[in-house]
């Protein structure tokens, strides 16, 4: 019996990851770092903390993790008030779902973001809990971030369903346990090996109904 349903963020509920992208390998060329084609898909799933970190280590920016951070940061927020690159029928689904059962959030973009784009899609107060990644050990593809949202929520990973959309995730929510239902990124899309481990797979956010969480 499923207690919980935890959505993933970045290209579950937003087209956003080709955003974080763009902003990146722009800061990069501006500072005259060595970006390169699998520079995205590497940083997919880390943490701030990992990903500026890489950053300033792997592409050659001077500036600390820190300040890469910040400035990546601000520009990402100052992109979604300017116009919300949200997947159509997110909030429907996550209105759908939430009707149902408690929902949390693991994400690997950092608090501030999480908190700007619950509030500009307007489900900021359907979700019980929200994680960070930045707020646990280690990004995904490990557990951390889904166990830490169970644990928030007061139930049992095993007894949770999680919704992502690429390798990293679907592997950190097979990790922690969870029924894991995908929506594979069209973007980025995840591996057939990764997408096969999933217990379901769905097209769009339209086919995410109650049944798809917890078949009868």
């Amino acid at each position: 019996m499923i207690e919980a349903v935890v959505f993933d963020l970045d290209g579950v509920l937003l087209d956003s990851e080709h955003v974080w992208d763009e902003v990146r390998e722009r800061l990069a060329k501006e500072r005259g770092g060595r970006w390169h084609k699998g520079a995205q898909r590497e940083m997919m799933g880390m943490s701030s903390r990992e990903w500026s970190a890489y950053m300033h280590e792997v592409i050659g920016l001077p500036e600390p993790p820190e300040e890469i951070n910040r400035e990546v940061v601000g520009r990402l927020e100052a992109l979604y008030r300017e116009r919300l690159p949200a997947v159509p029928g997110a909030r429907a689904a996550v209105e759908r779902l939430g009707a149902r059962w408690p929902l949390g959030l693991a994400s690997s973009s950092n608090r501030e973001v999480i908190e700007l784009a619950l509030e500009l899609l307007g489900v900021h107060g359907l979700f019980q809990a929200t994680v960070s990644s930045e707020e646990v050990g280690r990004g995904k593809p490990a557990p951390d971030v889904y166990l830490e949202a169970a644990r928030r929520l007061g139930v049992d990973a095993t007894r949770s369903a999680a919704v992502e959309d690429s390798t990293n995730g679907i592997l950190s929510a097979k990790a922690a346990g969870m029924r894991v239902v995908a929506i594979p990124n069209r973007r980025f899309p995840p591996g057939e090996d990764v997408v096969t481990q999933a217990d379901a797979v769905l097209d769009s956010l339209a086919e995410l109904t109650a049944e798809a969480i917890e078949p009868r």
